[in-house]
């Protein structure tokens, strides 16, 4: 991730109800994605003629790697997250050799949440979480990695 990718996501926007994933949606978020100091593990993803296409955030904690991740507005809806995912993943488990993948997505987002389903995710609990001016339910979900040879 570098400046001119993180201004290019603060940018997009998306359609309704979706447009609730716009940053500008909730500044002390927006504030935080566009921190440099914060990217360490976040990663942009282009295309190979260099046209953004989403970005993912990982948090590697004892075992676990907290996934976040979006996908450029004039992609989603399209058929594309699943593979999209799976890159992002797979990335993840190279880097981090992790045993469990989580993640929260906003439980109306029925779209995210089917493909997240599709490629073996749980869901584990629902709750509500303080973002957009208010507190709007959120789904968790986990993936159990199979343990990878440097694990065995």
């Amino acid at each position: 991730m570098d400046r001119a990718a993180g201004e290019r996501i603060d940018g997009w926007r998306y359609d309704p109800p979706y447009d609730f994933y716009d940053l500008d949606a909730d500044p002390a978020d927006r504030q935080t994605f566009l921190d440099p100091t914060n990217w360490s593990d976040t990663y942009a993803v282009e295309a190979d003629d260099g046209t953004l296409v989403g970005f993912f955030e990982f948090d590697p904690t004892d075992g676990t790697v907290e996934v976040g991740l979006g996908m450029h507005p004039e992609y989603t809806g399209r058929g594309l997250g699943r593979a999209f995912v799976e890159a992002g993943l797979e990335v993840a488990r190279d880097r981090y050799d992790p045993e469990r993948f989580e993640l929260a997505v906003a439980a109306f987002n029925d779209r995210a949440i089917s493909v997240y389903e599709a490629l073996g995710f749980e869901r584990l609990e629902t709750d509500p979480q303080a973002t957009n001016g208010g507190a709007h339910e959120f789904v968790r979900m986990e993936l159990e990695v199979s343990p990878s040879p440097r694990r065995r």
